[in-house]
């Protein structure tokens, strides 16, 4: 998801029994003048449903019980909006305090290189291509309405796909 469609987030747009899923139906943008934050459609104006694996959704349940925590602490201090990420008082975040607060400092810690946070889209699309996840449902994922845009801007060649090229062929001509 982009940042801004997980500032979104509501916890109303989440299932987290059964089939669990969530509905990207909104985003959190600066408004152009810098005057502050407004909830808008998402980029494309098309929202999308992605279905959450099973370690998504404990993290999820987890970071709901923190939440409940912090809106006790807070009393009539929060302003429940039922953000899935909100601030200690229930306001929606700042988005670069995402970045220079948390992203940045995690990646740091786990000893990764410094990227985007939007760099994470790149690396979810190629990982799924690599696993061999059909083009179309990565398109899905990502919310896009053009496949081309999937392909041209969010696959990236790896050398060990060269790899899989050659077995395949190998397998097709036995």
């Amino acid at each position: 998801m982009r940042r801004g469609e997980l500032l979104g987030l509501r916890w109303s747009d989440l299932t987290l029994d059964g089939a669990a899923t969530l509905r990207v139906g909104r985003q959190l943008q600066r408004m152009r003048d810098g005057s502050g934050l407004r909830f808008v459609a998402p980029k494309g104006s098309k929202g999308h449903t992605i279905c959450l694996p099973t370690r998504a959704v404990e993290a999820l349940k987890a970071h709901r019980a923190r939440q409940a925590e912090e809106k006790l602490k807070a009393g009539p201090l929060y302003r429940d909006a039922g953000l899935t990420f909100a601030s200690q008082v229930g306001t929606p975040l700042e988005p670069s305090n995402i970045d220079r607060r948390s992203f940045k400092l995690l990646l740091k810690k786990a000893g990764l290189p410094d990227i985007r946070f939007h760099d994470l889209r790149h690396t979810c699309a190629t990982v799924l291509l690599c696993q061999g996840v059909n083009l179309k449902f990565v398109q899905e994922l990502l919310g896009h309405a053009d496949i081309k845009l999937t392909l041209g801007t969010y696959s990236h060649f790896l050398p060990s796909m060269g790899d899989q090229i050659a077995v395949a062929m190998e397998s097709a001509l036995g």
